[in-house]
């Protein structure tokens, strides 16, 4: 079973043994067509429409909060409402969310690069270095840690599910979940 998720942000336990937790909320999606292992479904998310989404909602009657789609892998899964039973305390979820953008970034960001000597007329602050060689290999290698673009970058962890509060579908996971507060992301149920 699959999931479109928002995440909310992050929190602690408490009890004698706290840990940190990372909240993340269940979109309201209702299933639209379903398949043997992935179904199309429909989630409120904004205010953008357009013509194919207006379409979409006339196709399938459709309130107009509900103009994202999206397909989700769901096995034997019927149209309506999504079912919510997979998801209870102790339930290992792999959890999928962009990373934050970070722009354009040096070597020391993005990479973890040291760095030179700050002081005695170096010269060498944050800057790359020899990055190749004129003879051999008389090229820059392919994969060389360079400045770039860094974030943005789908990653996916596999987490643990603390607790679930059905009536406000709230998931409290444990430990971190890239992505900034209020991206939007999927869960997965593994086992």
């Amino acid at each position: 079973m699959e999931y479109i998720v928002e995440k909310i942000g992050m929190t602690r336990t408490l009890g004698i043994k706290a840990s940190a937790v990372t909240l993340i909320k269940v979109l309201d999606a209702k299933i639209l067509e379903a398949g043997e292992k992935s179904a199309i479904a429909s989630f409120p998310r904004g205010k953008k429409t357009n013509k194919a989404t207006a379409g979409n909602q006339k196709k399938y009657s459709l309130p107009k909060e509900f103009n994202r789609f999206a397909t989700l892998e769901i096995a034997g899964a019927a149209t309506g409402d999504q079912d919510l039973s997979p998801l209870k305390e102790g339930v290992i979820l792999q959890t999928s969310f962009l990373t934050k953008g970070r722009g354009f970034a040096g070597l020391i960001k993005r990479w973890n690069f040291q760095g030179g000597p700050g002081a005695h007329g170096s010269r060498f602050h944050r800057t790359s270095g020899s990055i190749g060689n004129r003879d051999e290999p008389g090229r820059v290698h392919k994969g060389r840690k360079m400045a770039g673009h860094y974030g943005c970058d789908k990653v996916s962890i596999k987490s643990e599910i603390v607790s679930f509060d059905a009536e406000n579908k709230i998931i409290a996971v444990k430990g971190s979940v890239p992505g900034a507060n209020g991206a939007i992301g999927r869960v997965k149920v593994i086992k």
